[in-house]
């Protein structure tokens, strides 16, 4: 905010002091004395042409009004002489009209024509020559006339009227002058104060301006720094391990969107390469335990069938016909029993020894036609559906192990159905399995209509540990051994409750 005031400021003082500067010179040089010179003689030049026109029409009148009297015995009223006469005074003279009227005002000869073009004279200039030899002059500003009326003395009850019209131009420029005048002379007295104006009117735009730039400053900051400090609070969440963390994705400047996105994916990966590696971890530490606990039960396995061979072989002779029936049947409980704790060994055996996976290109689509064809024979009455958005879906994997994942998952969504079919017929047996790519991503989804995940429904990824199972007689390392090989071909495994069933989601993040 600071930078943003100085960068407003310190132009806007520097320009205003130049154009003070600027405006107090052209100002100065408004008020010289050369134009005030040009601006008084303008107007007195006019001034002069208007008054010499009514000093020359008083002097005319006298003159008309001397040759009036002196020839009053030849005009002796005769209309055709007083016009003829009246029309030769005007071209001497150079004046537009020539009346001779009585103290009526009414026009008793003229050298106009057309008698109704006559206007008489104003009643105030009429009675002021009644007795008074002095020729009177009449000025008419907004008609751009200068007239005169004098009393003549060879006759009774009679006025010369004359009339002589300004030129409109000089009228007009006479007046524009005067206005022009009272302007000049009110700004150059009020010189000082318009500068003040103008200083005021500066300092109101420059601190419009400066309220202008400080709210863009703060704007502009607050967006700036409200992305820094988000960046920095979540480098401190992740400094102190919650990596759930996550920068806002806010509007700002390009960039800082760009490092916010980046640092939200870093963010998500180092989130999931700790998951990666938690897990990596939790299996290596159920692999060596499974390892040690595969050999300490197979171990005893073999004599103990041993055992029950030799006890077969020895009493199976001895024991009465009664009890025959019974004692086979003991033995072969305790050989289902060995059986089945050899398949556990068996599946722990598996679990510790997994295989590093040997990537190649694998169709993922073959793969689950596949395993969707021999899984459909287990139980006909359930629907299997699938659907890809593509003919072939290529992935860098193992593809044996990829075997296992797609046949464990769907083989857990029939058991799943089929346990729910035990209390309940009344719904669809139908399992859809979807695959497809976009965006370097491989998504495969597999929903049914099963049981769901029961006692892990507020926390499904429970069922991913070792040895935790929502089946009767499962050992909890089927879903373990497809994680791991998940996370082994950079994927994630999600579990997601929805009604009435229970939806995976695998999804496969390819590099190129």
């Amino acid at each position: 905010m600071t930078y943003f005031s100085l960068f407003t400021l310190i132009p806007s003082i520097l320009i205003s002091i130049f154009s003070l500067f600027l405006f107090s010179f052209a100002l100065e040089k408004y008020f010289d004395k050369k134009v005030t010179t040009v601006v008084n003689n303008s107007y007195e030049l006019a001034k002069s042409y208007v008054q010499q026109v009514r000093n020359k029409i008083e002097s005319d009148i006298v003159l008309i009004a001397f040759d009036t009297n002196k020839s009053a015995k030849f005009l002796n009223d005769n209309g055709k002489e007083y016009t003829r006469f009246l029309k030769t005074q005007k071209l001497i003279r150079d004046i537009d009209e020539i009346h001779i009227i009585d103290q009526n005002k009414k026009l008793l000869f003229s050298n106009i024509d057309n008698s109704s073009n006559y206007t008489p004279p104003i009643d105030g200039a009429l009675k002021l020559v009644l007795d008074d030899d002095r020729p009177l002059k009449i000025i008419n500003a907004p008609e751009n006339i200068s007239a005169a009326i004098i009393r003549l003395q060879a006759f009774e009850n009679r006025f010369l009227y004359v009339v002589k019209y300004l030129d409109k131009n000089i009228s007009k420029y006479l007046t524009e002058s005067q206005e022009a005048i009272n302007f000049y002379y009110t700004v150059e007295d009020r010189s000082t104060g318009i500068k003040i104006s103008f200083a005021i009117i500066y300092i109101i735009i420059v601190t419009l301006l400066l309220f202008i730039s400080i709210t863009i400053a703060i704007k502009f900051s607050s967006r700036f720094f409200r992305s820094i400090n988000n960046l920095i609070s979540a480098s401190n969440a992740i400094g102190e391990g919650d990596l759930t963390t996550k920068v806002p994705e806010i509007k700002t400047d390009k960039d800082l969107e760009r490092l916010n996105k980046n640092f939200n994916s870093m963010i998500v990966r180092l989130k999931n390469q700790q998951e990666k590696l938690i897990i990596n971890e939790r299996h290596e530490a159920w692999g060596n335990l499974a390892r040690k606990l595969a050999h300490e039960i197979k171990n005893p396995l073999t004599p103990i069938q041993l055992t029950i061979d030799r006890i077969k072989e020895k009493y199976s002779k001895k024991v009465d016909t009664s009890d025959k029936d019974n004692f086979e049947d003991n033995l072969k409980i305790i050989n289902n029993q060995i059986k089945q704790i050899e398949n556990l060994v068996n599946e722990f055996s598996d679990f510790a020894r997994m295989p590093k996976p040997i990537f190649k290109d694998n169709d993922l689509v073959k793969i689950i036609k596949e395993n969707i064809q021999l899984l459909s024979q287990i139980d006909k009455t359930i629907k299997l559906n699938f659907t890809s958005n593509k003919s072939n879906v290529l992935l860098g994997s193992d593809k044996e192990q990829m075997n296992r994942v797609i046949f464990n998952l769907i083989k857990n969504s029939i058991e799943s159905i089929q346990q729910k079919a035990e209390n309940s017929s009344d719904f669809d047996k139908i399992i859809t399995i979807e695959i497809f790519e976009k965006n370097n991503q491989i998504t495969v989804i597999i929903i049914d209509s099963g049981l769901g995940f029961g006692i892990f429904k507020n926390n499904v990824n429970e069922i991913l540990n070792p040895y935790v199972t929502t089946k009767k007689n499962g050992t909890g390392l089927g879903l373990s051994i497809v994680n791991k090989i998940i996370n082994d071909h950079n994927g994630k495994l999600n579990f997601i409750s929805v009604q009435n069933g229970a939806k995976v989601e695998i999804i496969f993040n390819q590099t190129k």
